[in-house]
């Protein structure tokens, strides 16, 4: 566990701690009558140390010469993860109070995350690792901004403010939603026909 994977696995250990501080005023009202207005800066501060630990993991892999296969995979890994348990928050959201995303939209994610993980394995048994490519890279960056924009409109929901903006706020999150689910499934087409042409040069 070199400084790279070491911020990469804080990443992974920060995904349970956001899972249960958002989730605890709905399962739990009796215990916040006066309001969750705490948990607002603590997701937060979550959130914005979680993708900057992930900027500064690839920044020490490469300037520190730390790159590995096993880094490959694992940061991707921390990354999906990481953003699965934001978006599972915003779907129970949905389920409970009509809020956030779509449960719909999240199985086509999990669906294409797992797709993934089976190319992966099918891969590493050519002894070739498959690490994150540019669309990968651009479907990650959408995962980001779409979590973003739902945990804004959780803060004003928590806030009480900008009511009479908020379906406007939903439905600017649902969008990038969208587009970010989008990405994830013509970023999974590229990696199948990666393996596809591994296997054609196999042959």
């Amino acid at each position: 566990m070199n400084l790279a994977n070491t911020l990469t696995l804080s990443r992974i250990i920060s995904a349970p701690f956001f899972f249960i501080i958002y989730l605890l005023p709905r399962f739990f009202p009796q215990f916040f009558s006066n309001g969750s207005f705490w948990t607002i800066p603590v997701l937060w501060a979550i959130f914005l140390i979680s993708e900057i630990t992930d900027y500064f993991d690839g920044l020490a892999a490469r300037k520190l010469n730390l790159t590995s296969d096993f880094g490959k995979l694992f940061d991707p890994f921390a990354d999906t993860l990481v953003q699965l348990t934001y978006f599972l928050c915003f779907v129970i959201d949905d389920i409970w109070n009509a809020g956030i995303f779509s449960v719909i939209l999240f199985l086509i994610i999990i669906y294409r995350e797992f797709g993934i993980l089976f190319i992966r394995n099918l891969m590493l048994k050519k002894n070739i690792t498959l690490g994150a490519r540019i669309l990968g890279k651009i479907k990650t960056v959408l995962y980001i901004i779409a979590a973003g924009a739902a945990l804004l409109v959780a803060t004003f929901e928590r806030l009480a403010v900008y009511g009479n903006l908020l379906p406007y706020f939903k439905t600017g999150a649902l969008i990038i939603f969208i587009i970010s689910v989008i990405f994830s499934v013509v970023s999974f087409i590229d990696y199948l026909l990666i393996y596809q042409k591994t296997g054609e040069a196999n042959e």
